[in-house]
């Protein structure tokens, strides 16, 4: 009896930022022949290689890696783009012989891609604009209880702070007179062919915390401020998504005098770890695992945790 990968298994790495998900998704492609594919909303920019962290050429060239750097600044993302786009990869690789192995930490395309995805109508712009202003002229509190009333499921899924998906279900509510949850329970389910088992990188929070600081520190070190600076210089419209990746206005303010570069790296991490932290969050209680790692992946951990993993994709033949 042998075993291989079933071909119908797709193997997805998730965690909050800095955990080594990547890495651990190159590791397990090298072992088992796959392609990885990047569920990250900021990674597909081709713009922002260094602060989102991409996969670099070295990487690159060790196995196949797929929907990185495939957008442009001036392009929005979506999450029904992006589902579309991995399931297309995800059928290239398997029909290929290769496993798939879907890498990343933005909740909405893992949801997409795992649960389904509404078929929302497109929301009027001035909706999406009265959407902003309202926020920031109540502030989270206030603009989370004025939601509750217009799509209380979502409102008590989210927190203050959240402004993008706090602002998107007041838009959709009120531009489509239907909640964004209830729009959400009709979602498209999955293919049903597909089987997808699921790894959770959850370090400690100490252990992120540090390891978030490191990361962009080094980041600085190795060509962050010049890449926000080449991306101010093509002068987009401050509201699409590349210009608010995290890191970009903090380095702007400081490429335009308003803060120091101490600042910048001190408020970048702030806000990485803030992320970072409604990451954790949302993997706690949304995420479904097949097998979670409390821990930051590092090699020296591999041989320990990859038959376990293989073990989730394999099949037997006799």
């Amino acid at each position: 009896m042998s075993s291989r990968p079933d071909p119908k298994t797709v193997l997805v790495i998730a965690g909050p930022t800095a955990s080594g998900k990547s890495a651990l998704a190159m590791h397990m492609a090298e072992a088992m022949d796959g392609v990885v594919i990047n569920a990250d909303s900021m990674q597909v920019y081709r713009d922002l290689r260094i602060l989102t962290d991409r996969p670099g050429p070295v990487e690159e060239g060790r196995v196949p890696h797929r929907l990185f750097g495939v957008l442009d600044g001036a392009d929005r993302g979506s999450a029904a783009w992006w589902r579309d786009a991995a399931l297309a990869e995800i059928k290239a690789a398997t029909e290929g012989g290769r496993l798939a192995i879907v890498c990343g930490g933005t909740g909405l395309y893992l949801r997409a891609l795992l649960d389904g995805l509404a078929d929302i109508p497109p929301v009027p712009d001035a909706v999406v604009q009265a959407a902003a202003a309202r926020f920031a002229a109540i502030g989270g509190d206030a603009f989370r209880s004025e939601l509750h009333a217009l799509d209380p499921l979502a409102a008590d899924r989210l927190f203050p702070g959240d402004a993008r998906r706090l602002q998107r279900a007041w838009a959709v509510a009120t531009g489509t007179g239907r909640a964004l949850s209830s729009w959400q329970a009709d979602a498209a389910r999955p293919p049903g062919e597909i089987t997808f088992r699921t790894v959770l990188l959850f370090p400690p929070r100490p252990v992120s915390a540090d390891a978030v600081e490191q990361r962009f520190r080094t980041m600085v070190e190795t060509g962050a401020i010049e890449e926000v600076e080449n991306l101010l210089a093509r002068a987009l419209d401050p509201a699409l998504p590349v210009m608010k990746a995290l890191g970009v206005p903090q380095i702007a303010a400081f490429l335009d005098g308003r803060a120091s570069l101490d600042e910048a790296v001190r408020t970048s991490v702030t806000a990485t770890r803030q992320y970072a932290k409604r990451q954790r969050t949302w993997f706690r209680h949304q995420f479904r695992s097949d097998y979670r790692i409390d821990a930051k992946f590092s090699e020296s951990a591999f041989e320990k945790i990859f038959p376990k993993i293989r073990e989730l994709v394999l099949t037997l033949e006799c």
